[in-house]
């Protein structure tokens, strides 16, 4: 059992998750297919240094403050001028969409899941940094955070094999409590749940004091169903299904989705039913960090930055990994991937400097700075782990228990697992059912 640090008054956290997702896809894949590469609006802005202005266009909201803080910082070092456009977690897929459409794409950009952004790198609007990153560059961060955000030959998003963003963030998933609203259940926030049964138990212990127990995103449901199914295969095992190589109709995933069937039919998902749509994932956090109306989410590392930005007030929440199945065959894994980073637009005439600003942003030195005023995970090696916040020691104990799986879902078989684990929910569908859709989803790609 691991045991927590009490979160006292320190820095709150993070958002994650990006929104309508598969909605926008399909019409970016077509939209960039037929988009010409030649130009960007960047390019009309003046050369590199001596008055030039790099455009950084920015996904997240908890992490907003402190890159611009940073951005000014480097601004007096170098004199390059860095402008922050703030587009947020709701409209920045769409935006980035337009604006490759319409030729006008920034100069660098927040780089998320590899879903999100596969469109863009394999339309060119990413530099290949695989090259830059065999040296010192590449050595200075904690090998899960390159090994999750490479691309692989065999990638199922027939992405050109390469790294194309860089990430001053490692992230992990995994569950934050409500302190108080376990205590006054008789529950020991300080005392992770040995299993996923004990934690069961003290969701329905909260479900009896009159409040909401368990909630996540529908868009986190793909990542509660990846970090589960560790219980039950290896990263090796996970990755061949990823790529097609094994069924999804396998024991693992049957006993991986029976989980959201037992927290069903236990009764501590809140409402009922998952949050979906363009804003489920805030609205999850929401009701955790800002009304305080359920006990438990499940939530990216990054949420702490969400609360300090919305909420920072309260700082009396903990977390923990998802917790390990009663009848697992393996060591649990965290999943992590791409959290907060950036690529660089390679046909901007500061592709140079931005390149050189993202360099700098992901030095450690810069790294502490996230860490402290965000605050986050870092991915640099050389930063102490004395940087990362209490309420995220209990994730950060097990960050070296992290999944290293090459490969991604495919987006259609995650569109597939979404609404598939909102149909167990619901009752719509079996487990069966849903494998069933999940194979046949893998197979029409």
């Amino acid at each position: 059992m691991t045991r927590f640090h009490k979160a006292g008054p320190t820095r709150p956290t993070t958002s994650t998750g990006p929104s309508r997702r598969g909605l926008l896809l399909g019409a970016i894949g077509a939209g960039l297919a037929t988009t010409s590469l030649a130009a960007c609006g960047s390019d009309d802005s003046d050369g590199a240094g001596g008055g030039s202005e790099i455009v950084f266009m920015n996904q997240s909201r908890g992490q907003a403050a402190t890159l611009k803080k940073l951005a000014k910082q480097y601004t007096k070092q170098t004199g390059v001028k860095i402008r922050i456009d703030d587009v947020g977690p709701a409209d920045f897929l769409t935006k980035l969409q337009s604006s490759s459409q319409s030729r006008t794409m920034p100069d660098m950009y927040s780089a998320m899941d590899g879903h999100s952004m596969a469109p863009y790198y394999k339309a060119g609007w990413a530099m290949d940094l695989t090259d830059r990153m065999k040296g010192s560059w590449g050595d200075s961060f904690r090998p899960a955070t390159l090994k999750t955000t490479s691309f692989g030959a065999d990638n199922p998003q027939h992405v050109k094999q390469g790294i194309y963003s860089a990430h001053w963030e490692t992230p992990a998933l995994g569950i934050f409590v409500n302190a108080a609203m376990y205590k006054a259940a008789g529950l020991d926030p300080d005392q992770a749940p040995a299993s996923m049964s004990e934690f069961i138990d003290q969701m329905r212990k909260i479900k009896k004091s009159g409040k909401g127990p368990f909630w996540f995103a529908t868009s986190l449901s793909n990542q509660v169903v990846q970090s589960y199914a560790s219980n039950y295969m290896s990263d090796e095992e996970l990755n061949a299904t990823f790529v097609g190589k094994h069924s999804w109709k396998s024991e693992g995933w049957r006993k991986t989705l029976q989980l959201v069937v037992d927290l069903r039919d236990a009764g501590v998902i809140a409402t009922g039913s998952l949050p979906s749509g363009n804003t489920d994932n805030p609205t999850v956090e929401k009701a955790f960090f800002n009304t305080q109306g359920v006990a438990a989410i499940f939530d990216g590392t990054s949420a702490v930055g969400v609360a300090r930005a919305t909420a920072p007030d309260f700082t009396d929440f903990r977390s923990f990994p998802l917790p390990k199945a009663d009848d697992g065959t393996q060591t649990p894994r965290l999943v992590g991937g791409a959290a907060k980073g950036a690529a660089v637009n390679p046909r901007s005439k500061h592709a140079a400097e931005a390149l050189k600003f993202l360099k700098w942003l992901t030095a450690a030195q810069q790294q502490k700075a996230w860490a402290d005023g965000v605050p986050l995970i870092p991915s640099a090696r050389a930063v102490s782990s004395e940087s990362v916040p209490e309420q995220l020691t209990g994730i950060a104990a097990k960050i070296s228990d992290m999944q290293l799986v090459q490969n991604q879902i495919l987006e259609q078989v995650n569109t597939a697992l979404q609404k598939g684990t909102q149909a167990l929910v619901l009752k719509e569908r079996t487990v069966d059912q849903v494998l069933g859709d999940l194979d046949a989803a893998q197979k029409s790609a």
